[in-house]
């Protein structure tokens, strides 16, 4: 929330590049509907690029981007990182992939504290995320 990440704040950040989609091709896809029906989100980003595949090949990709085959993954999972950049000792970069499992991780407390700050910083903003399924 603080802005203390490589790429500075991730509000800044998301909002910039939802602005800008208006304007230039940018495709959005979100965790939860890749979650929900990966072979869907998998067509939107071929419709996006402008090719087709046949299906076969459109089933070995949902395969391969399950999140448990990425995570197993070193090219997709960051272990090939160097530790300055990436400190797998403090947090793996994928962790258990489900779809609302914040809940795990933040208090109440913490998650109010995270809506109320998401609200101020991105008023008149028309993005808008579903945490769970």
């Amino acid at each position: 929330m603080a802005g203390e990440v490589s790429y500075g704040s991730w509000y800044q950040h998301v909002r910039e590049w939802w602005e800008l989609s208006r304007t230039h091709p940018v495709l959005y896809l979100f965790y939860e509907d890749m979650k929900e029906n990966p072979k869907r989100e998998i067509r939107k980003i071929l419709e996006f690029v402008g090719r087709s595949l046949p299906e076969e090949t459109v089933d070995l990709i949902v395969q391969h981007t399950l999140f448990d085959e990425m995570k197993k993954n070193p090219m997709t999972n960051y272990t090939v990182m160097p530790q300055e950049f990436m400190d797998h000792s403090m947090s793996a970069f994928m962790r258990r992939g489900i779809a609302g499992d914040w809940k795990t991780t933040f208090t109440v407390a913490q998650n109010e504290r995270f809506d109320a700050d998401y609200a101020e910083k991105m008023a008149g903003c028309s993005l808008s995320f579903r945490s769970q399924l």
